[in-house]
């Protein structure tokens, strides 16, 4: 089921993507009125005493398209050439799912967290938010007042609490496939459990797993997650994959202590693991982190890696990140016209949206998820694309459900 105007609908009158939204010749180091950081060699800020990655090799593997080799592509982002690598990463995903931008509606269950990320404004040791957990009953609603508006995607997006049990989420997953009739996919975002609970998730109705390994550095890894290794991380990963769940992964960019080449090699693992969701999100520092000091990077550092990973993963649906239009007004539709192609309207009771804050300044906090369905609607429009409610299942790691 689709929804929005046809390409013959919309008005002639419309902003073009390259005069007006996407500004794509905007150098990276002009970010009015943002915090920005004096980047060192290769653009993003670094900290002392963590190393960098392995260097990366990429030879001179065509990627997927005839247009660009990989190995040109990390060029033009080493060089901060962002409107050949944005053109690209458009044709490709223009080619691979026409004008759609596919809606997934996001229901924030829990911002209790067992982790104590040094980024995350949910961090086990933040006292300041005021904890919630939604009931059956509050989550059940949201499903149904989207499913009711035609959303045919659902995200349960947490932190890593250990209240829903395994079993009480299984119960859930169970309970939302129901009141869908099953038409509906289901997505997971509950951090790292045991192989055999993720199979008694996916034995419950749950389609697909959402967990970022936020940097593919190890080093990295290990010092903004509290100790927790970045192998640990991937092998939760495999054990997804092996269960039969399609995955969705990513990372964050403009990380204090990460450089080019951690970039780059992030952009790689994604497309190493095969997964059918990548996610780019803009590193914003939250004030009540340990990282509160650390400088904002521009937004194009983000657009750059949302290009690459297009170029790398061509079949990878990557969602326009809120983090985005959080940094920047039009920051989502910019991710649009670098290539990807998933929007996630926030379902979450009003109510409770102010307290899951995992970074500062996030937006529509005050509207409910169908006035953000009928905002992103519109904001498609001006970067050529179309609102599609299918539920677009993956085509890269994981069976379609």
């Amino acid at each position: 089921m689709e929804a929005g105007m046809s390409m013959s609908e919309r008005s002639d009158g419309r902003e073009s993507v390259a005069a007006e939204v996407i500004s794509l010749e905007k150098d990276a180091t002009e970010t009015a009125g943002s915090k920005t950081a004096d980047p060192g060699p290769g653009g993003v800020s670094r900290s002392a005493g963590l190393e960098k990655p392995d260097s990366v090799d990429l030879g001179e593997s065509p990627g997927p398209s005839p247009g660009l080799l990989r190995s040109e592509a990390v060029d033009l982002f080493r060089r901060r050439d962002l409107t050949p690598l944005a053109a690209e990463a458009r044709r490709i995903a223009t080619r691979e799912f026409g004008d759609d931008v596919y809606l997934r509606g996001l229901i924030e269950y829990t911002n209790f967290c067992a982790v104590d990320c040094l980024y995350c404004g949910i961090r086990r040791s933040n006292s300041h938010p005021r904890r919630y957990r939604l009931s059956s009953e509050e989550i059940l609603a949201a499903v149904k007042e989207g499913y009711g508006r035609g959303l045919r995607t659902f995200v349960l997006q947490g932190g890593e609490d250990r209240w829903f049990t395994t079993d009480r989420l299984a119960r859930i997953c169970e309970d939302i496939k129901e009141v869908t009739g099953g038409e509906a996919a289901l997505t997971l975002s509950c951090g790292i459990r045991p192989a055999a609970d993720y199979r008694l998730l996916k034995a419950a109705g749950a389609d697909r797993y959402l967990m970022r390994f936020e940097t593919s550095d190890p080093d990295l890894h290990r010092h903004l997650r509290g100790g927790v290794e970045l192998k640990h991380r991937l092998d939760a990963l495999e054990n997804l994959l092996s269960a039969g769940f399609q995955v969705g992964s990513g990372f964050m960019v403009g990380l204090p202590g990460e450089n080019d080449d951690t970039v780059i090699r992030n952009v790689e693992l994604c497309a190493e693991m095969g997964v059918d969701m990548a996610g780019v999100g803009p590193f914003i520092p939250h004030h009540q982190t340990p990282l509160a000091d650390s400088l904002q990077q521009p937004l194009e550092l983000a657009l750059y890696a949302t290009a690459l990973v297009r170029i790398f993963c061509p079949e990878t649906h990557i969602p326009a990140t809120t983090a985005a239009g959080s940094l920047e007004k039009d920051g989502r539709e910019r991710m649009i016209a670098c290539g990807a192609n998933v929007l996630m309207p926030n379902l979450t009771p009003v109510t409770y949206k102010k307290d899951y804050l995992l970074y500062p300044g996030k937006i529509c906090l005050d509207e409910s998820g169908l006035q953000c369905v009928g905002c992103l609607s519109m904001r498609v429009l001006t970067v050529d694309r179309q609102i599609s409610f299918d539920r677009a299942d993956g085509r890269v790691g994981g069976p379609a459900a």
